[in-house]
């Protein structure tokens, strides 16, 4: 029996949920390729930094035995002679490649200061660098969250109700993608945990001991967290992959590259038909499977399908007492309904605990996973919402 080789690259909840789903053939072979050897569980990242729970599991206990992990980066993909370049300088063939390379927070070369000043959660390394930073401070020091979004509000309701001084800057709009009853609902949250929010402000500059905004007012901050914008790895457009203007890569509706029928990608770093999904692990593990199932589709010498997935809603953590479910159509847009105090809090939990136990039994049946269908991607909106989420 001949054997087919399939690269994924990055092993978040779209590659390891992809990765597992490849063995439903046993003469497949997987090789994930991941800068870090433990999986990173991004929607727990704001509780890593605040030291509420941990962030990181074991890939030994989420990936299937027919799944290899190299931990290295890769730096370059070969399209024409099918291998990847990695940073160690080793080179891994693949008959087909899955490109789940995720997303980052950029910080935004326009305002000065932010690269050398302002801190990250975005990553697993840099919400560590914060979390030591925190460590420091001394009692009733300020730190200053930008950006509206999700990751923001996460990040500011969780360090309150830890104890810090926390102040947020919006930057024209707190909870951008949710409806008015539900950011009413979290806005409340915030001012009961103390948050100072300011919705409107926007930041000129960043220092190491305060932040400038646009209106030259200065504002004391011991920690600045910048939590605003969104970015993907260079890598596809460094290879000569067709990508959209921020760096995903492009691909039709069954998820394959559209200069390539032997790559597929899925998650953040896809742009399928110029429309990309809301970045959450959500709309991540329906897309890591779909792409396994492109992938299947073709070794079995039959039409994949088109991409098919649906919204429920979005999580919000507000510290770990209370949260907000923003309950929302098919197509991801959001309704006046939500849930929200302690028992969304108590739903957000189950969510995250389910989305990994859902790549665990993937790994031990593969092909088991479900998700809803029916989303309607003419109505989609392709704004990126900074962060990732249940």
């Amino acid at each position: 029996m001949s054997r087919t080789h399939v690269v994924v690259i990055g092993g978040g909840y779209a590659g390891t949920l992809a990765a597992n789903r490849l063995g439903v053939r046993p003469d497949i072979d997987v090789t994930l390729i991941n800068p870090r050897p433990v999986f990173v569980e991004r929607i727990r990242l704001h509780q890593h930094v605040a030291g509420t729970g941990a962030a990181t599991a074991d890939y030994a206990e989420l990936l299937g035995a027919h799944v290899t992990v190299v931990v290295d980066t890769a730096e370059a993909i070969d399209a024409a002679g099918r291998r990847v370049t990695l940073a160690s300088g080793a080179t891994v063939g693949y008959d087909y490649l899955i490109y789940t390379a995720g997303s980052t927070g950029p910080m935004p070369p326009q305002v000065p200061g932010t690269a050398e000043f302002a801190y990250s959660l975005d990553e697993f390394e840099q919400a560590e660098r914060l979390r030591h930073r925190l460590r420091a401070l001394p009692d009733g020091a300020t730190v200053t969250v930008v950006g509206g979004g999700l990751t923001g509000i996460e990040a500011a309701t969780e360090l309150a109700e830890t104890g810090h001084r926390v102040r947020l800057l919006g930057g024209g709009r707190i909870g951008p993608s949710l409806s008015e009853p539900g950011r009413r609902s979290v806005t409340k949250a915030l001012h009961r945990l103390g948050v100072s929010v300011l919705d409107t402000a926007v930041v000129a500059q960043v220092r190491p001991d305060a932040v400038v905004l646009a209106d030259r007012i200065v504002l004391t901050s011991a920690v600045t967290v910048w939590t605003a914008g969104f970015g993907v790895a260079g890598l596809a457009a460094a290879s000569g992959l067709p990508t959209d203007p921020l760096g995903r890569l492009r691909t039709d509706e069954t998820l394959t590259c559209i200069a390539d029928p032997r790559i597929v990608a899925a998650g953040d770093a896809a742009a399928p038909s110029g429309a990309p999904l809301r970045m959450s692990c959500q709309a991540a593990l329906p897309m890591g499977a779909q792409a396994a199932e492109t992938v299947l589709a073709r070794i079995g010498g039959t039409p994949p399908a088109a991409l098919d997935q649906a919204f429920v809603g979005q999580c919000i953590s507000l510290g770990r007492k209370r949260g907000t479910i923003q309950l929302s159509r098919f197509d991801d847009t959001p309704t006046a309904m939500f849930l929200g105090g302690r028992l969304a809090a108590a739903v957000k939990e189950t969510i995250c605990k389910t989305t990994v136990r859902a790549i665990r039994r993937e790994a031990a049946k593969p092909g088991t996973y479900r998700w809803l269908r029916g989303g309607d991607r003419r109505l989609a909106d392709p704004a990126p919402q900074q962060g990732v989420h249940a």
